[in-house]
């Protein structure tokens, strides 16, 4: 996810690069007027009190326009990201936007200051007072706007300088110049972020080959519980040892373990775009796990796929699975392969839920030979990849 912060003075050309930010990087738009102007339209309850507020005389409260911004952006989980225009505009709100960000399990990643001298944006401004017919087009008011600005804005300005994500640009610059200065540093900043894929599916879906193949020809790092917890075992680590016990007195690995080896995983790859986890999260626990195993490091999911398959072909594929080396554990009678697809069906498909309120999930088509279900999938992931560049 990409969430800026666009500051600049009155006449610095916000609008302008606020359009070119949304529209190339399928950003959504955030600015606390135009929020708190459609909520009282709608005349949603935060929009009833927002406007008896403002009926009296007073300002709207940051305790509301903080949930404003909550709901507009858990109402918006399509978009790449979020574009905060004039957002936060006190050193308070700077904290109020930081704690909402760790909440939602996301970040801002940098705040861009368009740098215009007071005697430009004059300038710039009282030319457009001559084609607008905006009565605060005039000098005095103008300076009174740029002197309420850089009191208000120092400090927040500040409090991202301390946090090493506040990036200047010259506005004073042509328009081409300024957005191409902005595409620069952004391409840094999605240089740092991995794209991370959950694939799901039932069992006898192909998750486990496709991920294989779809890991190598991304360059991700596949991670799956399954061959994870066998190399321990094959290894004769500690970890493995328990492991082994478990699976001799027929019990379920805990996630206790399965956490330690991710984590161990995820500190352990370096120099790579990302990964694909197949086999994880199976459960709403290890889903929240997940996430804050991502958060940690810095990362979230960018995007999730199902594999879909009618269910009379996956006990036909699990059957004629059976009868090969790949055999699983459930693989042997129909009995228990309808057990593991109930059980999918109860633990995970409730994770695949939540996933849709979140983030959306790209439902692929699992019919077909190998090749056409890879290049299915391989087109979702490219065009995952390019919402996000």
């Amino acid at each position: 996810m990409l969430n800026i912060a666009l500051f600049g003075p009155p006449g610095a050309g916000k609008g302008t690069q606020s359009e070119f930010l949304t529209s190339k990087y399928n950003l959504y738009y955030i600015s606390t007027g135009d929020l708190l102007r459609k909520e009282m339209a709608e005349k949603t309850r935060l929009g009833l009190e927002a406007q008896s507020i403002i009926a009296s005389g007073g300002l709207v409260p940051d305790e509301i326009i903080v949930q404003i911004i909550e709901k507009t952006i858990t109402e918006n989980p399509g978009s790449n990201g979020f574009l905060f225009d004039g957002f936060p505009r006190t050193y308070i709100q700077a904290y109020i936007l930081e704690g909402l960000m760790i909440k939602l399990h996301t970040s801002l990643n940098c705040l861009i200051s368009l740098n215009v001298p007071e005697e430009e944006s004059v300038k710039r401004l009282m030319n457009r007072g001559l084609t607008s017919g905006r009565s605060d087009d005039n000098e005095q008011v103008i300076r009174n706007r740029l002197k309420e600005y850089n009191d208000k804005t120092l400090p927040v300005l500040q409090f991202y300088k301390d946090r090493g994500i506040y990036v200047e640009v010259d506005g004073t610059s042509g328009i081409e110049e300024v957005h191409e200065q902005i595409t620069q540093i952004i391409r840094q900043e999605l240089s740092k972020s991995l794209f991370n894929i959950v694939l799901f599916g039932y069992p006898g879906s192909g998750r486990g080959s496709q991920g294989k193949a779809l890991a190598r020809h991304f360059g991700l790092e596949y991670v799956a519980t399954g061959p994870m917890l066998d190399q321990e075992i094959k290894l004769n680590t500690e970890t493995g040892k328990k492991i082994n016990e478990l699976y001799e007195n027929g019990q379920l690995v805990p996630d206790e373990i399965v956490v330690q080896l991710i984590e161990k995983k995820l500190a352990d790859s370096k120099d790579i775009k990302g990964f694909i986890f197949k086999g994880f999260p199976r459960t709403l626990v290890q889903s929240y796990i997940l996430d804050g195993l991502l958060k940690k490091h810095g990362s979230s999911i960018s995007q999730i796929i199902e594999i879909e398959v009618p269910t009379l072909e996956l006990i036909s594929r699990l059957d004629a699975r059976s009868k090969t080396e790949g055999c699983m554990p459930y693989d042997n009678s129909t009995a228990r392969i309808v057990k593991r697809l109930q059980e999918h069906e109860t633990k995970t498909v409730p994770v695949i839920d939540k996933y849709k309120q979140l983030h959306g999930v790209t439902k692929v088509d699992g019919l077909g030979t190998f090749e056409e279900v890879f290049e299915r999938i391989s087109q979702e992931i490219e065009t995952g990849f390019k919402r996000l560049r």
